[in-house]
């Protein structure tokens, strides 16, 4: 039998690991700028098919095992666009009304900060299913861990593309989707204290961040890659449909180390 001590250090190093695994976009640091500028657009629309992938295939899914109501996951769903709408709208006030000061965050589109917000709040769930899979059992957490870092490789790689698109600089890029994947160790931590609150909690946060990753993708980078020069579409296509065939394979991966 577990400790509760051992519980929450199993629980805070795979935390740990899934923060590592923001890192996964690093290699744009040593690309050339022709090369990053080239490769930027295909890594938006991998972002765009991780994001929609995530939301149908993974999080709506797992919402509606949780609550068994189709009509009220919905609901929330909805209710999880309309709130990132609000957000995005309350981003670009911000954005219309800061003097700009330094060159750090000069020329920053709304859509890369949505795309930062989007990712602190995933994160957050997955510190939540990885608390509450441990506590349950370390193999639960242990296959939890596993297939959750399988599918933030894709999205990490794909985010750091969107941060480059949305005006960081690759260095800053990185940086800050560690920092948002930092709220992975938030979720462990409120799971640990609040235990059963903070996993009834997941029935509407699943959906709430099914409708931001919907909104974000959407609204956000799906007319970003509009944008870009004809010579880029095929490739947009391409890493599009690979991010939802990655999300895909995630949930069979899930499957077979649950054993289901």
């Amino acid at each position: 039998m577990t400790t509760p001590t051992l519980t929450v250090l199993y629980a805070f190093v795979a935390g740990m690991a899934i923060s590592g695994v923001a890192f996964s976009g690093a290699f744009v640091l040593w690309l050339p700028p022709h090369h990053l500028e080239r490769l930027i657009p295909s890594l938006v629309a991998l972002a765009v098919g991780v994001l929609l992938g995530d939301a149908f295939i993974h999080l709506i899914p797992d919402a509606v095992a949780r609550h068994g109501n189709v009509a009220e996951v919905c609901l929330a769903v909805l209710g999880g666009l309309f709130l990132f709408f609000v957000l995005e709208k309350w981003v670009r006030w911000r954005h219309d009304h800061t003097p700009a000061q330094g060159s750090g965050t000069v020329g920053i589109q709304p859509m890369a900060r949505m795309n930062l917000i989007g990712d602190a709040v995933h994160n957050f769930i997955d510190g939540i299913l990885i608390a509450g899979s441990f506590w349950i059992d370390p193999w639960i957490g242990t296959t939890t861990t596993l297939a959750i870092i399988a599918h933030e490789i894709p999205q990490e790689i794909g985010d750091v593309g969107a941060l480059i698109q949305g005006g960081y600089r690759p260095g800053q890029a990185i940086r800050y989707n560690f920092y948002c994947s930092l709220t992975v160790l938030v979720g462990i931590a409120a799971t640990l204290l609040l235990g059963h609150y903070a996993e009834a909690s997941l029935t509407l946060l699943l959906p709430l961040a099914a409708g931001g990753f919907i909104y974000i993708a959407a609204s956000d980078f799906i007319p970003a890659l509009h944008l870009r020069t004809a010579g880029s579409h095929w490739g947009q296509v391409v890493s599009f449909a690979i991010g939802i065939g990655l999300m895909q394979w995630v949930v069979l991966l899930e499957r077979f180390i649950s054993g289901e």
